[in-house]
């Protein structure tokens, strides 16, 4: 099996005590059978080392902190959720929201504790939000970090954490939320007992015919407007695409133009890469879409 490795912060690979290579968003690769067990492990100054076994069970079950996703030419291992070394407790806020006593802390992590009449509850928080501030949304809480925020009910439950600048704050929350699409898209979306209710895609940038491909299928995915980017043997099909494409949640460009990735979920944490060919006509219109 050839597996490439991937990580969301610059560290050094080890596989079974043979240093790979340094690994961040640039590839490593490297050849081993799921069948015999191997030590990775990924090492990163002033951070916890991430270790975990290469075998059968982790290619179907990979842990927490990493996701796994197959190209079909390799398996692809990101290692994400990198945790601060030190067992210091550290508070960085503490409020009282109503009944509930909210702390902020550090301890490795960025952690939240709730207690209140309910008993006491803990969140584990990605780094974002080391820095926040707290806030009531109806029956739940709302953190802020300087460009990320979340919904956390009264149990501890994390019920959405997203990049992005709220705009509108209580019972409803209103937020813009960057796409990270080839266009700078921006959504401006809102959340209600912090689940997702509504979101209206921003105006981007204007696409350039070489963005076509990457445009189109993004506009399918974000429920915009597929049109400017199909051919006309291609429109009256628009509102079947997403049924022809399914349940696709990401789009990945490559380095050809007519070729593109798409990310469909297959079970927690793993994820299959399917690739399909999309034929220009020369004004950069879509007209065809075919599975490689």
């Amino acid at each position: 099996m050839r597996i490439c490795f991937l990580s969301e912060i610059p560290c050094r690979c080890f596989v079974s005590g043979l240093f790979l290579g340094a690994v961040d968003g640039h590839e490593r690769f490297l050849e081993l059978s799921p069948a015999d067990a191997h030590l990775a492990e990924f090492i990163s100054p002033g951070f916890v080392p991430v270790r975990f076994l290469l075998d059968e069970e982790f290619f179907l079950h990979p842990p927490e902190g990493v996701r796994l996703y197959l190209t079909g030419e390799c398996t692809a291992v990101y290692v994400y959720g990198f945790v601060r070394e030190g067992s210091e407790l550290r508070p960085i806020l503490q409020e009282r929201q109503g009944d509930v006593l909210l702390t902020l802390y550090r301890q490795g992590g960025v952690h939240l504790s709730l207690q209140g009449k309910e008993g006491f509850f803990l969140a584990d928080l990605p780094e974002a939000f080391a820095e926040a501030k707290i806030s009531r949304a109806g029956d739940c809480f709302l953190l802020e970090a300087p460009q990320n925020f979340c919904f956390i009910s009264e149990r501890g439950e994390v019920l959405t954490s997203s990049e992005g600048t709220v705009t509108e704050r209580g019972p409803s929350v209103s937020a813009k939320v960057p796409l990270h699409d080839c266009l700078r898209h921006t959504a401006l979306c809102r959340y209600e007992g912090g689940k997702l209710v509504s979101c209206t895609l921003l105006e981007g940038r204007t696409a350039p015919r070489e963005l076509y491909p990457v445009a189109l299928l993004e506009a399918v995915l974000f429920g915009g407007d597929p049109l400017p980017y199909l051919a006309e043997c291609l429109r009256e099909k628009a509102d079947a695409l997403r049924e022809f494409l399914g349940p696709f949640r990401e789009v990945v460009a490559t380095d050809r133009a007519d070729i593109a990735g798409l990310v469909y979920p297959l079970r927690e944490r793993v994820f299959s890469v399917r690739y399909y060919r999309l034929t220009q006509e020369e004004d950069g219109r879509i007209s065809n879409l075919t599975p490689i």
